[in-house]
């Protein structure tokens, strides 16, 4: 799936280190689980894009909140997750999230079993998810008017 047009737009204020390592974290998602929709916000503090097998933020699994000098690579259930040995950031009641400065440095092959039973997790909440054969889409869902952005 190519990533919406937009996307690059609302990226293109960080730096070019931030930009590559989000479209290399957002291919990693979708070449793992090709039928996943990609939901984006341009949001006030950040540029958010959730991973979904519906249009919906609900059903969404994993998630990149793109920031100055690191992306966040979340789950959405995250405290959920039983399946990691990788110790993940966050206080809340479900999102969790690891902290990514530097692709080489990112955990693949354990992400991938947290992605897939992230995935499980999503789709036990919402049994539909298992039978939709998606044409996968990237969805700008909201693009905030005032935002913080580094300096160019």
């Amino acid at each position: 799936m190519r990533p919406n047009p937009q996307l690059k737009k609302f990226i293109k204020p960080y730096s070019e280190k931030i930009q590559n390592l989000t479209l290399e974290l957002r291919s990693f998602i979708t070449e793992l689980v090709p039928q996943t929709n990609e939901l984006i916000w341009d949001n006030y503090n950040a540029v958010a894009i959730a991973y979904s097998k519906s249009k919906k933020l609900k059903d969404a699994f994993c998630h990149i909140a793109v920031y100055k000098g690191h992306v966040n690579f979340g789950f959405n259930r995250g405290a959920e997750l039983t399946n990691t040995n990788i110790k993940l950031s966050g206080v809340g009641k479900m999102i969790r999230h690891v902290s990514v400065a530097d692709f080489d440095e990112f955990p693949q092959e354990e992400i991938k079993k947290m992605i897939w039973e992230a995935v499980g997790i999503s789709e036990n909440l919402n049994s539909e998810l298992v039978e939709m054969n998606i044409k996968p889409e990237s969805i700008v869902m909201s693009i905030s008017s005032k935002k913080i952005r580094p300096k160019a």
